[in-house]
């Protein structure tokens, strides 16, 4: 047997095939410093399952929380409007008020005449998603609607939530904007049908316009892409209308039609139809959402029917807000652009969209208008001559009647007076 001191220790384990293999071998001289790290060993595997275990934790909250906010819609309520809410009309704070007290657990906010270019310049600005080409076009633009619809665009990229305009009241709370058979987790998108008139499609006037989604109260997860896309679609199609009438920005002029095609519904349709093609690999267009009595999900956007978002129009089968479906009323007392956006007028028979999208109507205006080419200048000075007193005599009844029930209202409300103080006296 050899001196101990001159020989090497060897801890070994037993392998399954009856061997063993060396873990470490020791010298004499460092057996007493490899017996203290092998007395560490346990420490330091159990620390190292510790420090693991938490950082998995770690790792597994901020991938819930990140899920979390990707896949749940931000619990947030969004308006613009001219002033702030302290000075809101009775008539808009009534409104807007609906909101607040059906979803008490929602954040609520307006972006008004005096802060949204510092919203879009803070959120669009160097120190934000660094787009000076927006930020650019938003300040130079001078057309109220078309700043009005690029701005909800924008929130909604953004920050995500329910959008609603100003004149909207809601029926129900959000929650019931996803019917339960729905997960909101599949949903990046929630929109209502507003116009659903295919069968118009061959008009010249209201083909564009007879099928669309509503974008005055719609919800969205934030940035998705549909959203920047079709930011980007309208700012191109600026740039070609002020290039087309040889004009900045801030001086292009723009109809009724041009607002609804450029920037309103029917460019807000037309991007999420192009959104939901390109999820699904080919082309949907209306006829998927056509005729739709329960909402249907497709490529991530929930459609609601007519019914949600768009009751009580007396077209495309909209039916009423006392109905199961009805999420908002929509009073359109703020929808007032059209004044400086005029649409085609005729000085005789007016406008095609009084006929309310009723087809026997606007084949009868068109027989008209097509009859009235035919007629000698004289004739038709005449017919103008005719319509213009006809109207002449219609606004001064209206504004009669206007007189006598503010008149009426105005003497209620002195009879109440008198009544609360003799009940006050009493």
């Amino acid at each position: 047997m050899g001196n101990p001191s001159a020989q090497n220790y060897d801890l070994k384990m037993s392998l399954p095939n009856g061997k063993s293999h060396s873990f470490f071998r020791a010298a004499p001289g460092q057996l007493g410093m490899r017996r203290y790290v092998q007395r560490l060993l346990p420490v330091a595997v159990a620390a190292l399952l510790v420090l693991a275990f938490m950082a998995g934790s770690t790792s597994n909250s901020m991938s819930a929380y990140r899920k979390t906010q990707h896949h749940l819609f931000p619990r947030k309520i969004w308006q613009t409007w001219k002033v702030d809410p302290l000075k809101f009309e009775e008539r808009d704070h009534d409104v807007a008020a609906t909101w607040i007290a059906k979803n008490p657990d929602y954040r609520y906010e307006v972006l008004t005449d005096q802060n949204d270019l510092a919203y879009v310049e803070t959120h669009f600005g160097v120190d934000g998603l660094n787009r000076p080409d927006i930020v650019f076009m938003y300040r130079e633009l001078t057309a109220r609607i078309i700043k009005a619809d690029l701005l909800r665009y924008m929130i909604m990229y953004v920050e995500g939530g329910v959008y609603t305009d100003i004149d909207v009241e809601a029926i129900r709370p959000v929650r019931y904007f996803i019917p339960d058979r729905w997960n909101e987790r599949d949903i990046d998108m929630v929109v209502g049908v507003e116009i659903d008139e295919p069968e118009f499609s061959w008009h010249p006037i209201l083909g564009p316009k007879c099928m669309s989604f509503c974008q005055w109260t719609f919800m969205c997860k934030p940035r998705l892409p549909v959203m920047l896309t079709l930011i980007e679609t309208i700012m191109n199609w600026l740039r070609g209308v002020a290039l087309e009438q040889k004009v900045p920005i801030g001086e292009i002029h723009l109809d009724f039609d041009q607002v609804i095609s450029g920037t309103g519904p029917s460019a807000f349709t037309n991007a999420i139809l192009n959104e939901i093609s390109g999820r699904l690999g080919h082309r949907v267009t209306w006829d998927t959402f056509h005729g739709m009595d329960e909402s249907k999900l497709v490529g991530g956007v929930l459609v609601l029917n007519v019914e949600a978002f768009a009751a009580g129009q007396g077209h495309s089968d909209s039916g009423s807000h006392e109905t199961k479906h009805a999420m908002i009323r929509h009073h359109y007392h703020a929808s007032r652009w059209p004044t400086t956006h005029p649409r085609l007028n005729h000085p005789v028979f007016g406008e095609v969209e009084q006929c309310n999208w009723d087809m026997d109507c606007v084949h009868t205006y068109d027989h008209d208008v097509e009859h009235f080419k035919t007629l000698s200048p004289e004739e038709k000075m005449m017919q103008i001559t005719i319509k213009e007193e006809q109207d002449r005599l219609g606004y001064e009844i209206e504004a009669r009647d206007d007189i006598a029930e503010k008149e009426k209202e105005r003497e209620e409300e002195e009879r109440k007076k008198e009544e609360e103080e003799e009940a006050g006296e009493q």
